[in-house]
């Protein structure tokens, strides 16, 4: 199979950049299995994206119109970013930690993440039980929860970097769980698949997670050589749903996928696919509103005056048929009406009661405006 991104991509290391060669990820593809109508794939270290670019390419049947596969991608280096900016359907640059990114709204997650320590030993915040902090784990820290229940990971790490605490994390949050060699091994890497499932008490017990922690603790040790990653698939190497293959589920949840901080080149790409109400912005505040005042039904009360001078419908130029202008301008404001009430009780003693309650006078102040009138410029208060 002859993969039309990978054409486009300039195969340099850079910064812990490690991108996955053709031949590993033309046999990575031949897994992978996708028979629904919409889901969604992340790379949260997409590189130049010409990978996740061919998986979605791939999934979805050479771009049927059924089928909607979205690709989404997190790139930290700027000309890598914006170079996965043209050929996926979403991707951010920047930091990984800087993202907000939705749980469990993912299908497949590929993730081949930036090799290396992620702190000097030097510094000595990692204890040797707990194995070295270092790049590959903190990437799947952050990602893993990602994947929906049910969906694909493809896991692209050096195998010398599965220890004990990496090892039991994938044993743990995944089922059907199979490593392989790259063909490539340039790097020395592993290509590891798993389906996530929910953590239950009962599964740190079963044969299954035993079987998973252990061999994959041996081939980070060297103590068993994994087989190379097949050319072809069969029901031998993954019974998977009875065809060999690994199957990826639809999507089911709709989460974010947004950057915390962006600058001002992003801000205006997305500007452009998402401008929220600023094609709206003439209608709302360049336009004059026009009103009709109807004239009301019924005699209005001092209540509905009230509400009409709070709402700010009593104001403007009023001429009367006289000729008299006046500028109104409506307002509310509040006070208390009391009510005295006196009683004698049973002993002859007079008793008051005093009921404060609070009411809403309405005020309507008038500037006079009327040529030639003797109180021109005099403000009245009409209550």
């Amino acid at each position: 199979m002859a993969l039309i991104f990978q054409r486009l991509a300039r195969n340099f290391i850079k910064n812990g950049y490690y991108p996955t060669d053709s031949e590993t990820l033309n046999r990575i593809l031949q897994a992978l299995y996708f028979s629904g109508r919409q889901c969604k794939i992340l790379d949260p270290c997409c590189g130049e994206g010409t990978a996740l670019a061919e998986m979605k390419h791939f999934l979805n049947g050479g771009d049927l119109p059924t089928v909607r596969v979205s690709a989404y991608g997190v790139e930290y280096e700027k000309e890598r970013a914006w170079h996965a900016k043209q050929i996926l359907d979403h991707c951010i640059h920047g930091d990984l930690r800087d993202c907000m990114i939705g749980a469990r709204q993912f299908g497949l997650l590929f993730l081949n993440p930036p090799y290396g320590d992620a702190v000097s030993d030097k510094a000595q915040l990692s204890s040797p039980a707990a194995g070295k902090l270092r790049l590959e784990k903190e990437f799947y820290r952050r990602t893993h929860g990602l994947l929906q229940f049910g969906g694909v990971m493809v896991l692209i790490i050096p195998f010398y970097v599965l220890d004990k605490e990496y090892s039991t994390w994938i044993a743990r949050h995944f089922h059907d769980v199979k490593v392989f060699m790259a063909p490539e091994q340039q790097f020395k890497q592993a290509v590891i698949f798993g389906v996530r499932h929910k953590i239950t008490d009962q599964w740190s017990s079963t044969e299954e997670y035993l079987q998973s922690r252990d061999h994959l603790i041996a081939v980070g040790n060297g103590d068993h050589k994994a087989q190379e990653l097949p050319e072809f698939w069969d029901q031998q190497t993954f019974s998977g749903d009875g065809d060999g293959l690994y199957h990826i589920p639809e999507t089911i949840e709709q989460g974010r996928f947004e950057l915390i901080r962006l600058d001002g080149k992003q801000l205006a790409d997305t500007l452009k696919m998402k401008p929220g109400l600023w094609k709206q912005y003439d209608l709302h505040f360049t336009q004059q509103r026009s009103w009709d005042h109807k004239r009301p039904l019924c005699e209005v009360t001092d209540w509905h005056l009230a509400l009409l001078l709070a709402a700010g419908q009593v104001q403007g130029v009023v001429k009367s048929a006289d000729g008299r202008t006046y500028i109104v301008r409506g307002d509310t404001y509040k006070d208390k009406q009391v009510n005295v009430k006196e009683e004698l009780d049973s002993k002859g003693n007079l008793n008051t009661t005093r009921v404060h309650t609070d009411i809403f006078v309405p005020a309507i102040r008038a500037l006079d405006m009327t040529p030639g009138s003797q109180t021109f410029g005099d403000v009245f208060t009409i209550k």
